[in-house]
């Protein structure tokens, strides 16, 4: 049997009713690439905490279920009051509830060893819940490209390789592409501006904003990255290996707790 593999939704309100959900395309990658087994975490504890448990307890039993934890990207940001912000007005478009869920559930995941990768926003809540900050608009900032898509272009343009990030040596990244360089798309409007001090960086982009990161002592794989490895990961061998090599992770420590998951799908 497959590792199985947490996945955050999105909170949003669609015709008077709340939905939870995530796009495809994440799902996708988790079954496909880390050869696991997507379970969908509804976004928020709050509900549950108040009708059920408090938090802790909630978190707890997240942690018995799952052998990984994958934060995917989302068109909201984290609320700029987690890092010591001021909202812009009128506000960017945010999502509360699953600010409730991410934040507490990344530092009970690195406190717990459980194999963690975040992208996009996932990228970065990794940051502000271990206590950095964000850029609300890269694009406003002297020294930086915009790094948003080319609205433009059809869906295919817009994930395709625009830039180069520069891979740190010794890294992760940059013994999984074998190189010092990678090509990769570049979808957003946020970005790091103070990097966590718990963190390492993986990659930058040219004008030096923190593009991948890991957490530098954790006891598990925990990664992060601000482009979009999940878009056909099977075209480009770094996502590929990135998929991968979480996967793995989720299947030791699924091996390690004599859990479920043994090994992928031959």
């Amino acid at each position: 049997m497959r590792p199985v593999i947490g996945v955050i939704c999105d909170v949003k309100a669609s015709g008077g009713h709340v939905l939870h959900g995530v796009t495809e395309k994440y799902i996708y990658a988790v079954a496909n690439g880390a050869q696991a087994l997507p379970v969908l975490l509804p976004g928020t504890v709050s509900a549950v905490d108040a009708a059920m448990a408090p938090e802790r307890l909630v978190l707890d039993e997240i942690f018995d279920l799952v052998d990984g934890i994958f934060l995917p990207g989302s068109p909201s940001n984290v609320a700029p009051h987690l890092y010591g912000d001021a909202p812009y007005e009128p506000p960017l478009p945010s999502d509360p509830h699953r600010d409730d869920l991410s934040i507490p559930l990344i530092r009970g995941a690195i406190e717990r060893g459980v194999p963690l990768f975040g992208v996009c926003r996932g990228f970065q809540e990794m940051n502000v819940a271990l206590g950095g900050s964000l850029f609300q608009k890269v694009y406003e900032q002297p020294g930086h490209f915009d790094h948003r898509e080319d609205s433009s272009l059809d869906i295919a343009g817009q994930y395709a390789p625009v830039h180069d990030v520069v891979l740190e040596p010794g890294g992760l990244l940059a013994s999984l592409a074998g190189a010092p360089r990678w090509k990769v798309n570049s979808l957003h409007g946020q970005g790091i501006n103070q990097l966590a001090p718990a963190l390492t960086v993986e990659a930058r982009a040219e004008d030096g904003l923190v593009e991948a990161f890991r957490v530098t002592d954790a006891p598990g794989f925990t990664l992060a990255i601000q482009w979009h490895p999940e878009w056909r990961f099977w075209d480009d061998r770094l996502s590929t290996a990135v998929f991968t090599a979480f996967g793995a992770a989720a299947r030791l420590r699924a091996e390690r707790r004599g859990g479920r998951a043994l090994k992928a799908a031959e």
